[in-house]
């Protein structure tokens, strides 16, 4: 990289540690701070610096909730559904099942998924405490809804085992063809999951 200041080169190389920034777009990013009016970097590094002082993980259910608000909205919310639970990989994975308004019950965020060539085992995961809310005895049904990925499907699994005893339904969400896809178009795997996840006409 040319000479630059060392703070503009500090926050191209902190652009480009994001995901799916690369370093052009990273340059793009600190030179448009750069020219852009105080206000905006300012309200920038606010809204960054509150990201991590201000926001806490739900005692619950691990989301993300406010450091003075201990339990999340979602778990406090009376009308939604203790008997259910859906059992997601991130924060961002409620964000986008609560966007389908189709949802009613609660939440359980594992902050990750298990990866033996990562190092990620049970114990990194928050696998425990939701042994512990099934033990609780108010759950009915959970509903794995990890990524359909080699790790997603692996953590699925490997939660279904431990729960298996536990007298609780356990379902995992569905895959197939996505609406208005044609079958020319679908990959083999996306055809043997339709075709497996296959439900009467009723």
């Amino acid at each position: 990289m040319p000479s630059l200041p060392e703070p503009i080169r500090n926050l191209i190389f902190a652009f480009e540690r994001l995901p799916g920034i690369g370093p052009k777009t990273a340059s793009r990013l600190a030179f448009y701070l750069l020219r852009a009016p105080e206000e905006i970097a300012q309200n920038l590094a606010n809204a960054l610096n509150a990201l991590k002082t201000a926001t806490a993980l739900c005692q619950v259910c691990f989301n993300i909730t406010l450091v003075d608000q201990p339990v999340c909205d979602i778990c406090t919310d009376p009308r939604r559904d203790e008997g259910l639970l859906c059992v997601v990989e991130e924060p961002l994975d409620v964000l986008v099942i609560e966007q389908t308004g189709g949802f009613s019950g609660r939440y359980h965020v594992l902050h990750g998924v298990l990866s033996p060539i990562e190092g990620i085992g049970p114990e990194d995961l928050k696998i425990q405490p939701l042994i512990e809310r099934v033990k609780s005895g108010k759950i009915r049904e959970i509903i794995l809804a990890t990524n359909p990925s080699m790790e997603g499907d692996a953590t699925a699994l490997y939660l279904h085992q431990q729960l298996a005893g536990s007298g609780v339904r356990i379902t995992r969400l569905a895959r197939g063809l996505p609406v208005g896809g044609d079958l020319e178009y679908a990959d083999q795997n996306t055809l043997l999951r339709a075709l497996a996840g296959r439900q009467d006409m009723s």
